[in-house]
C-alpha cells in the first residue's frame, strides 16, 4: 500500500468530509514546467500558516496521529486515506512538516513530488534501491563523491547483488555500450561533478538512457538553482540538503525527487525504502530547512559571484584554476547553455596546486595565518570551507580511481562562501598565496 503524496490541507473533521481538504495531485510548479526561475516557481506555491495564524507553518512533532473513529484507521492502512486528504499514521510515513519542504524541493526542482531524508546519502541509497532489484545493474560517472562511489563499488554488490559499470560521462558511445539490456535500470550522475568541476551534458545523456528505457538520477547537491536537471530531462533528482540548501552547516538532511509514483512506492508499506529503511527526517530540522529555502536564491547568486570573481582574478596570477564559468573551461559553453538564468555558474571552484604538500600549505596559510576560511569537509556555508579531495571526500576512491576521474593529489576543492566583503576576502587569498610562494 502506498499513500499520494499531494499538497496538505487544513485539518480535517473526518474521513468523509472535504470541505476543508485543499488537495492538489501534482505539485510540479508552471513557473518551473516552462523552463523559467526555479525562485518563481517557489513563490507561487501555496503558503502553510500556522495552527493559529503565524504566518510560518506550525512544526507538527507527533511521531503519532489520532482519528476520529476507529473505522479511519484500517482506511488508512488500506490507501483509502492519506495525506493528501489530511490523514497521517505515523512520521517515519509521512509526516506534515516534512510534507511541506518536501512540496518545497519538488517546486525548486520542477518534479512532481519529492520528499526529504534524514542524509543525502539515505536519499541517494533509497531512490537506487527502489529503481533496483537483486541482479539488476548501474551505470554511473567515474567522478563522483567518495561516498556514492563507495555505495556503488562495495555496499551494493555485497548486500543486495547490485553491480555498477562507471563511465565517461563525455563518451556517449561509452555510456550507450555499457547500458546492458534488461539489466540496467539507472544511470546514475552529478549535475556537476564533485569534485572536479565537470559538467554533464544532460540532455544527451538522458537521451541515450531513454532510449535504452533506464531511468536518469542526478544529483544536484553542487547546482541547485544554477541547474534544474528534471528540466533538462532527468527522471529523479537527488540531494544532500545539508549543503547550500541548508547553508548553515548545522543540518544534515537529504531528498528525494521525482515522479509522484516513484515518492509513493517509496513509502509502500510492503516495499518502500523510505517507509521500511527509515532515513526518517525530523520535523523540527524539516521547519529550520523550509525557512531557508526562500532565501536560497540570493545565496546562491552571491557564493557564484565571489566564486567566479577569484577564479577570473586566480588564473590572472597564473594560477591552475578549475571553475566552469571561465571561459577556457572545457564545459563553459555547455553549463551556459543548460544554466538557469541569473545564477552564475557554481560556488565551487578547485585550485590544482600539484602536490598534496604544496596544497596543505596554501590551506595552512589560508586558515591559520590569512583567517580567508576553513579546512573542513562539506560545502555550501557562509563561509569559505576547503579540503584537499583526494586524501578526504575522495580518499574511497584508489590510485587508479582518482585518477580515471582526474582527481589530482594536490586539487584543492573549495566552496565559496560569502562573509566580509569581496575585496577584504582576496586580499586575504592573495597574501596566502604570496606566503606559499614565498
Amino acid at each position: 500500500m502506498a499513500m499520494s503524496v499531494v499538497h496538505i490541507g487544513k485539518k480535517r473533521n473526518g474521513p468523509d468530509d472535504e470541505d476543508h481538504v485543499v488537495a492538489k495531485k501534482s505539485m510540479l510548479s508552471p513557473a518551473v514546467a516552462m523552463g523559467e526561475d526555479p525562485m518563481a516557481a517557489l513563490a507561487m506555491m501555496r503558503h502553510e500558516f500556522g495552527e493559529h495564524g503565524g504566518v510560518n507553518m506550525s512544526i507538527e512533532a507527533s511521531a503519532t496521529f489520532t482519528v476520529m473513529e476507529p473505522e479511519t484507521m484500517q482506511r488508512m492502512f488500506s490507501g483509502e486515506l492519506g495525506p493528501d486528504r489530511d490523514f497521517f499514521i505515523y512520521s517515519r510515513n509521512f509526516n506534515p512538516t516534512v510534507l511541506n519542504l518536501s512540496r518545497q524541493m519538488a517546486a525548486l526542482e520542477g518534479t512532481e513530488a519529492a520528499y526529504c531524508t534524514s542524509s543525502g546519502m539515505s536519499a541517494i541509497s533509497a531512490a537506487l534501491l527502489q529503481l533496483c532489484s537483486s541482479g539488476d545493474h548501474i551505470v554511473a560517472s567515474r567522478t563522483l563523491y567518495g561516498g556514492t562511489h563507495a555505495l556503488l563499488t562495495h555496499f551494493l554488490p555485497r548486500t543486495c547483488n547490485i553491480t555498477t559499470s562507471f563511465v565517461d560521462l563525455k563518451d556517449l558511445d561509452m555510456v550507450e555500450g555499457a547500458i546492458i539490456e534488461g539489466r540496467t535500470k539507472v544511470l546514475y550522475f552529478e549535475s556537476i561533478s564533485n569534485p572536479t568541476l565537470s559538467v554533464a551534458n544532460t540532455p544527451e545523456l538522458c537521451r541515450v538512457a531513454h532510449d535504452k528505457g533506464v531511468t536518469v538520477v542526478v544529483d544536484n547537491t553542487f547546482a541547485p538553482m544554477v541547474l534544474s536537471p528534471a528540466r533538462l530531462g532527468a527522471d529523479v533528482v537527488v540531494h544532500s540538503i545539508s549543503k547550500f540548501i541548508s547553508g548553515g552547516a548545522d543540518i544534515i538532511a537529504g531528498a528525494v525527487c521525482g515522479p509522484a509514483k516513484l515518492v509513493n512506492s517509496m513509502m509502500d508499506l510492503h516495499q518502500g525504502t523510505l517507509m521500511l529503511l527509515g532515513p526518517t527526517m525530523n520535523a523540527k530540522v524539516a521547519f529550520e530547512l523550509s525557512e531557508r529555502i526562500p532565501h536560497l536564491g540570493l545565496r546562491m547568486r552571491e557564493h557564484c559571484k565571489r566564486a567566479h570573481e577569484y577564479a577570473t582574478r586566480l588564473k590572472k596570477l597564473g594560477v591552475k584554476v578549475i571553475y566552469p564559468g571561465l571561459e577556457d573551461h572545457p564545459d563553459h559553453t555547455l553549463l551556459k547553455s543548460l544554466a538557469n538564468r541569473g545564477y552564475g555558474f557554481g560556488g565551487l571552484l578547485c585550485l590544482d596546486m600539484g602536490t598534496e604538500e604544496k596544497a596543505n600549505r596554501l590551506m595552512n596559510f589560508l586558515q591559520n595565518s590569512t583567517q580567508f576560511g576553513f579546512i573542513a569537509v562539506s560545502l555550501g556555508y557562509y563561509e569559505t570551507l576547503m579540503s584537499c579531495s583526494g586524501s578526504s571526500t575522495s580518499s574511497e576512491m584508489n590510485e587508479e580511481e582518482k585518477a580515471l576521474a582526474g582527481i589530482t593529489p594536490g586539487l584543492v576543492r573549495m566552496s565559496v562562501g560569502y562573509t566580509g566583503t569581496l575585496e577584504q576576502r582576496w586580499s586575504q587569498f592573495e597574501k596566502a598565496l604570496l606566503k606559499t610562494q614565498g
